[in-house]
């Protein structure tokens, strides 16, 4: 079902190089569309969704959260015209031109393209890994850092750059004590994140250790076997929580093939952001192996804009979309606004006739007195996920308005809540019908399996 209409460029991934593609891309009026990702590779605005305070991005002198910092970046795009949709790529077609790009949803044909998607976090792929992953193991603590179960324990992470260091004083908010594995005698780290570190009392490094085995009583996580690679030594961590931040891996599955990777998967650009393939561009972490920093995926975006403008007017081929000149230019969107916490101590806030609730005495109270389906909504606040399924969610739940609530808990204020429902990880989905928990999902999921999970169930009598 291929349109007719023929893109200027395609960006395929978000964050911080996609974004600032796209608005190089739009303000040259080349009206770029972008398929942000969902599933695949990661986040819809990358790796900075899961971090917490950005302190190195110039223009923030009192730093920034990386949600937040995506979500400006994004409504900055949005501004100047970019076209975005929360789909994943499943297939390109680099040998016919123009270029088709396909999804789930729609193929959209295009002259030229922008990859921007990125880097995945590695696994060890540890005995114990799979059993454990979410009831204890995890590739990000800014995400399930708050849940109930790693509060006041001991937990530990293993990396020694950036990440781990960052991840390690994280943590130290919520659990006892952090041991941060390092296999060697020194860390990557920048020198600020190092010194933080090993000023931090409730962080002990581990220097040339390396995990061996994830060890729990088969519900969840109870220890952390390791050995020191020099003595060879081993020993049992009493941890109840275990983070990886050991490197990422280039999502490029889709483009192998397709355009020049290294023997990594790296894509190659040996000349600016330019690939093998001309009219193929590429920026960010998917081509840049050495610096991986936000500033310089950025830099590589602008870089990618630049060259595709260049390349397709030198060809012939820019179709440009001015913006309408009768209205003044949107301003750029401001954070959202916390939806105020419904909570047990101001019912009168309540709105029995509202789709969607947020806190406790919501939850009490349809779950009580409702025989609707009620879909509750577990996330943290410095979740990268959580944000992003936010907004499909709500899409979702809207087309069963008379059928069902949504109820959004977040763990860090209703802790008791999300301890009783068992929640180990950010975002859970518990469904309730009758007062019985009858399906629970874990992480992000196709939008069409929410979908069908609701249908599922408010079609049941």
């Amino acid at each position: 079902m291929a349109e007719s209409t023929i893109e200027n460029v395609v960006i395929i991934g978000s964050g911080p190089a996609g974004y600032t593609a796209a608005i190089y891309a739009a303000r040259a009026n080349l009206k770029p569309f972008m398929f942000e990702g969902y599933q695949v590779g990661g986040l819809p605005g990358g790796q900075l969704m899961t971090t917490t305070e950005v302190e190195n991005f110039p223009g923030f002198p009192e730093g920034i959260q990386g949600p937040e910092l995506m979500e400006r970046m994004k409504a900055q795009a949005l501004r100047w015209g970019a076209e975005l949709v929360t789909e994943d790529v499943i297939q390109v077609d680099f040998r016919q031109r123009p270029f088709l790009i396909s999804s789930a949803e729609r193929q959209v044909r295009a002259h030229s393209v922008i990859i921007a998607t990125g880097a995945t976090a590695k696994r060890l792929g540890l005995p114990g890994e799979e059993q454990y992953w979410t009831k204890g193991v995890s590739a990000c603590a800014i995400c399930d850092g708050a849940t109930p179960i790693f509060q006041g324990v001991e937990l530990a992470v293993i990396g020694g750059g950036d990440s781990a260091a960052e991840e390690a004083v994280y943590l130290t908010k919520y659990g006892s004590h952090i041991h941060l594995l390092v296999r060697g005698d020194r860390m990557r780290a920048s020198k600020a994140m190092q010194d933080r570190v090993l000023a931090n009392p409730k962080i002990t490094v581990h220097w040339h250790t390396e995990a061996i085995a994830i060890e729990g009583d088969g519900q969840l996580m109870q220890g952390l076997r390791v050995r020191n690679n020099l003595t060879q030594k081993e020993e049992t961590l009493p941890v109840r929580g275990l983070f990886y931040a050991i490197g990422h891996t280039p999502n490029t599955q889709l483009f192998q093939g397709q355009i020049d990777l290294d023997p990594v998967g790296y894509i190659l650009t040996p000349k600016g952001t330019e690939t093998n393939v001309a009219g193929v561009y590429a920026a960010g972490d998917v081509q840049d192996h050495e610096y991986r920093q936000a500033v310089t995926a950025a830099g590589t975006g602008c870089m990618a804009a630049l060259e595709a403008e260049r390349w397709l007017s030198a060809q012939g081929l820019l179709h440009e979309f001015h913006q309408p000149t009768t209205e003044a230019a949107p301003k750029e969107t401001a954070p959202a606004a916390k939806t105020p916490n419904l909570s047990e101590s101001d019912p009168n806030a309540f709105d029995p006739t509202a789709l969607k609730h947020r806190g406790s005495y919501a939850l009490r109270k349809l779950f009580h007195d409702s025989d609707r389906l009620l879909m509750v909504k577990y996330v943290s606040p410095t979740c990268g996920p959580c944000h992003t399924l936010k907004p499909i969610l709500n899409r979702v739940v809207e087309e069963f308005p008379e059928q069902m609530y949504l109820i959004e808990i977040d763990i860090t204020e209703d802790t008791a809540i999300a301890e009783q429902a068992g929640v180990t990880s950010t975002p859970t989905i518990q469904l309730f019908k009758q007062k019985e928990l009858v399906e629970t999902i874990v992480g992000m999921k196709p939008k069409s399996q929410y979908r069908e999970t609701i249908q599922k169930y408010v079609t049941k009598r």
